[in-house]
């Protein structure tokens, strides 16, 4: 049976070490995500999902993850642009419980010897996402609405415009988003939320959209619950794309809109190779 939603990065981990295994212990990016699709029996409608406005799908974007990741464990190695292989420590990994187990113990602390890939830099030690999105939430809705307004912009919108103030039944503005020869007037709504949108809240938006935009566009700084993921593309309604906190974090980053990243260089000693090196 084909798995109806996105897998997890630990499932798609193990996925990826047991699809490097199967080609015969080293692969490129494109035999990996489709021997993990195989193993997971992930279904075609998942697998087609797109992340955000970019070339990647949401499969594919959350698959180089779980390769960081097991780079990060010493699983596999990357030799080469776009070949990923199983290191010595990969092959000696027994099950995918073991595998989260070390993936776990990563989160909780940095390498032996401070060696090995670090994690993206946060003054407070969060995770950057859980920082970025405290950081969004303390924001006034007005400031909100147009750091979403700038976002927007810089994604391909044209003609962009906040209404929030208008107390407009629920749109917070509205914009023009064109599409090689088509232009489309959507609305938007941006929620500081912690929790999660339920599917009322999706249903009211959609009620204060009918008549007046090709499509809608959900932003929030929460999560979407299950329930409200599926009223957003509700059969017979008009369908809203919905964008979380964690979504917009990764948008933030890639047009650097209040993030910047930085590249640290790690040397490592393979001690292994001058105790063993040939005479």
């Amino acid at each position: 049976m084909s798995k109806a939603k996105l897998p997890t990065i630990h499932e798609l981990a193990w996925a990826t070490l047991t699809a490097i295994g199967n080609s015969g212990g080293s692969a490129s990016i494109k035999q990996i995500v489709s021997g993990v699709a195989e193993i997971l029996s992930i279904a075609d409608e998942i697998l087609r999902i797109p992340h955000g406005n970019g070339p990647q799908t949401e499969v594919e974007y959350l698959a180089g993850w779980a390769r960081t990741d097991l780079k990060k464990v010493r699983a596999v190695e990357n030799p080469a642009r776009g070949i990923w292989s199983i290191t010595k420590l990969g092959r000696e990994i027994r099950d995918e419980e073991e595998l989260l187990r070390m993936m776990k113990e990563l989160r909780r602390s940095p390498p032996e010897g401070g060696e090995g890939t670090p994690p993206p830099p946060s003054r407070t030690g969060l995770d950057w996402r859980d920082e970025l999105l405290g950081v969004l939430r303390k924001m006034e809705p007005s400031d909100f609405e147009r750091l979403c307004q700038q976002f927007l912009y810089e994604s391909g919108f044209l003609r962009v415009e906040v209404t929030g103030q208008t107390h407009d039944g629920g749109i917070d503005g509205t914009g023009v988003l064109r599409v090689n020869l088509i232009s489309f007037r959507v609305l938007f709504q941006c929620k500081r939320y912690t929790g999660s949108v339920t599917p009322r809240e999706i249903r009211d938006f959609r009620g204060a959209m009918v008549g007046r935009a090709d499509k809608g566009l959900f932003i929030t700084t929460g999560t979407f619950t299950d329930k409200a993921s599926e009223e957003a593309i509700r059969d017979g309604a008009p369908a809203i794309d919905l964008i979380s906190g964690t979504e917009l974090c990764d948008h933030l980053r890639n047009l650097n809109l209040g993030v910047s990243t930085r590249t640290v260089e790690v040397v490592e000693i393979d001690e292994e190779y001058f105790m063993n090196i040939e005479k």
